[in-house]
């Protein structure tokens, strides 16, 4: 990403744009944070629709770092991606990344712990190949558990996606070497079981995202019988997308229909920002969607009492959409990257409504700064949902995107109540300081 905006940078400069100095700094974290929350207001939170569930946050507790953490886990500065999978044995298990920097680089670990409360957790194993290591996904297959990282490169001013790396727990709780597995440059997404099949989601062609030479990627869900080899999951061809779409998850009902979200960060013909897309169960990978100009970064699907809800980050500007510039495609693509990473973020809770097209805003989590990439549990009671996320300290300063992942930012737990409420107003939450 880094160097996108360089060029954006340059690009702005040469064609004299006012005030984009300001912002360049701003992507460097060079931001005092008094007086810039005072330049930037917060606008209002975005309306509510009312919808089946009233939704509030009733617990919020950090995790990372915490007392509760064993010695061995080695907490960096960054901690911005996880996954939590509760298993067979009745653990939750917790998979991190934490570095120096948000951004590549050789220091990055992939810290497991596990634990029967989530508050005391457990040394589980640690991963490092001297390269950066993201995206964590857990699988469980039967007694087995296999988790899955993306492999990408050293460099802090590009992205290099070179494939996915898979490691099993044995019996004995001992993890295994990451080995390779997968496509070539395949980025796994998100991983779970769907009627009886395991389904991952996942992109290849990452690594264009933020240049200029406008290669499309292509979106792909594949499925596994052993964990280690992948194939096609609808049908011979994997590829359901073929544009701009990268990070995504979907969601498939009881009667096979499918919904997904997709991040479009990197554009196509319907522009830039994110997709909302369905599929019918005879045609599972024949997608339909309907572009949004919202930028739903890091999404995570899941049901509750027969709702499909969405986390992901949100643009905390005054309509929040991503796609805001005009003129050539280049242009829009450098204009759009260098307005969001300058605007404040939040995690959010949004109500998927296929059958009308639309992504609700329900509530923001308690977040700011660098922030998001969620993955959920089961709560205690029907009526509960754990959620774990990302963030700059949560009494920190609300600061730009950018500024965040230059600073510190911590793995939290929340606990979500929904109670029945046909079309009643859904709680607002805002979490400005």
């Amino acid at each position: 990403m880094l160097r996108f905006v360089l060029i954006s940078c340059v690009c702005s400069a040469a064609t004299g744009v006012v005030g984009w100095n300001v912002r360049f700094s701003e992507y460097f974290g060079r931001v005092d944070a008094e007086p810039w929350q005072r330049e930037h207001p917060a606008p209002p939170t975005p309306q509510v629709r009312p919808g089946p569930h009233v939704v509030e946050v009733v617990q919020t507790r950090r995790i990372v770092p915490g007392e509760g953490l064993p010695p061995e886990a080695e907490v960096y500065t960054a901690n911005n991606n996880l996954d939590v999978v509760r298993h067979t044995d009745g653990r939750v298990y917790l998979a991190w990344r934490t570095a120096p920097s948000h951004f590549a680089g050789s220091q990055t670990v992939i810290n497991v712990v596990s634990s029967a409360d989530e508050v005391s957790w457990r040394f589980e194993s640690r991963f490092a190949l001297g390269t950066d290591l993201r995206e964590p996904r857990f699988l469980p297959m039967g007694d087995r558990l296999l988790l899955y990282v993306s492999r990408l490169g050293s460099n802090p001013f590009d992205f290099e996606p070179a494939g996915m790396s898979v490691s099993e727990r044995d019996a004995g709780g001992r993890w295994g070497a990451l080995q390779a597995t997968g496509p070539t440059g395949f980025i796994g997404w998100r991983a779970r079981w769907v009627a009886g099949r395991a389904l991952m989601i996942g992109y290849v062609g990452g690594g264009s995202i933020y240049s200029l030479t406008r290669e499309p990627l292509s979106l792909r869900v594949l499925t596994t019988h052993d964990g280690l080899t992948w194939q096609p999951a609808f049908g011979t061809r994997a590829e359901v997308l073929r544009g701009g779409g990268s990070e995504a998850d979907f969601h498939i009902d009881a009667d096979g229909r499918l919904t997904a979200l997709v991040r479009n960060e990197a554009g196509d013909e319907g522009g830039f920002g994110s997709k909302l897309c369905a599929a019918e169960p005879e045609a599972p990978a024949q997608w339909r969607c309907r572009d949004d100009q919202r930028k739903f970064d890091s999404p995570l699907l899941f049901s509750h009492d027969g709702q499909v809800y969405a986390v992901a980050r949100r643009n905390r500007t005054l309509d929040g959409l991503y796609d805001v510039a005009r003129g050539p495609w280049w242009w829009r693509l450098a204009r759009n990257q260098l307005d969001y990473i300058t605007t404040a973020k939040r995690c959010a809770l949004w109500r998927l409504d296929p059958a009308h097209q639309t992504i609700d805003f329900v509530l923001d989590l308690p977040s700011r700064g660098d922030t998001c990439f969620a993955s959920v549990l089961p709560g205690r009671t029907p009526s509960e949902v754990v959620l774990y996320d990302y963030s700059s300290p949560l009494d920190g300063p609300d600061l730009p995107w950018a500024a965040g992942q230059r600073r510190p930012t911590y793995i939290y737990r929340h606990v979500l109540a929904f109670s029945p409420g046909r079309d009643a107003p859904v709680r607002e939450v805002d979490t400005a300081p």
